[in-house]
């Protein structure tokens, strides 16, 4: 494994540019690590309508950063409090969804601090029944990054202010709100450490106590490439946004693997345009699906059919047919 080291930047764009470029562009053959902390910021999953995750007056008067990750999975808001890990490796077919794969080494490493981190749920570390990390995963071309977030001393009433949760999810749970959900680990700690003391702890436990750290050290022309990178997706209006879509019927829907929502024009029974969010977590490109679903009969009938000739798995993660079919109907 190699580290990459982002040299602390806080511009978030660039570290998922980073991510990306690694992912991508560097050795396949190698498994990389990295950590990035971020200047106040929220992150949207990939699949989420932005506009409707954010309170926007809030995020706009207080000056945070807003993007969009390649990967699935909720809105999250990170500070400099927040470290995030990335496992950059190739993918063995048994590596998405698989979660206490690449949280394993982290939660081991908390133990040794004095934290008794589990993974439960989908893809959360708790302590105490209270949330120290949420995981998310992306595939492509047999890589795979699985990154997560470490809520180390987060200003957690920033969370709760800067997104508007979704009230199903906390319903379904027992929980009333964000803030009562999360902790910070600098609480639980048996001895005190900054978050630079804590992610050279961290970074040399993961490395199983190198003297020194294999590390990959990024180039001039890395950078150009990288930056050119956060210019073209992570701060791109488009990608972050996107243009809020015209509906007349809107269908969702919460499940164990995530919520589902189907926005849909649909004119004279047939299904003209079709955008679907949620913080499910797939594989594919859910605008694929949608492709696939567009210019069909709005009956339940043909879309039953149409939803078991499609590995609706490969989209939707823990989602399958059956449970799409009872969003849509």
């Amino acid at each position: 494994m190699i580290y990459i080291n982002n040299r602390d930047i806080l511009d978030q764009t660039l570290n998922f540019a980073l991510e990306e470029y690694a992912l991508k562009q560097l050795p396949s053959d190698e498994t990389y690590l990295m950590f990035y902390r971020m200047a106040p910021t929220v992150i949207v999953g990939r699949n989420q309508n932005t506009v409707e995750e954010l309170n926007m007056d809030f995020i706009n008067k207080h000056d945070v950063t807003v993007t969009r990750r390649l990967s699935g999975g909720g809105a999250v808001y990170n500070d400099p409090g927040n470290l995030s890990f990335s496992f950059i490796a190739k993918d063995d077919g048994d590596s998405f969804n698989n979660y206490k794969k690449f949280t394993e080494p982290v939660i081991r490493a908390l133990a040794h601090m004095g934290v008794d981190a589990q993974l439960e749920g989908r893809n959360d570390l708790t302590v105490a029944g209270k949330k120290i990390s949420g995981n998310a995963q992306f595939v492509t071309q047999g890589r795979i990054f699985s990154h997560g977030t470490l809520l180390f001393d987060v200003d957690l009433d920033m969370v709760s202010k800067a997104l508007h949760p979704d009230k199903a999810k906390f319903e379904s749970k027992g929980i009333k709100s964000v803030r009562s959900r999360v902790t910070n680990i600098r609480e639980h700690l048996a001895k005190d450490r900054t978050i630079h003391q804590f992610k050279e702890e961290l970074l040399h436990y993961i490395f199983e106590g190198q003297d020194h750290v294999p590390e990959y050290r990024l180039t001039d022309q890395d950078w150009t490439k990288i930056i050119a990178l956060a210019n073209r997706r992570y701060r791109n209006w488009d990608w972050v946004y996107g243009k809020s879509p015209e509906f007349n019927l809107q269908k969702a829907r919460r499940f164990p693997g995530g919520r589902v929502d189907f926005r849909m024009n649909v004119k004279k029974g047939m299904i003209e345009k079709l955008s679907i969010f949620g913080d499910f977590f797939g594989v594919g490109d859910v605008h694929a699906f949608e492709q696939q679903l567009i210019g069909l009969k709005y009956d339940p009938n043909i879309l039953d059919q149409k939803l078991k000739s499609i590995d609706c798995h490969y989209y939707f993660g823990k989602i399958g047919a059956e449970e799409l079919l009872a969003v849509l109907f």
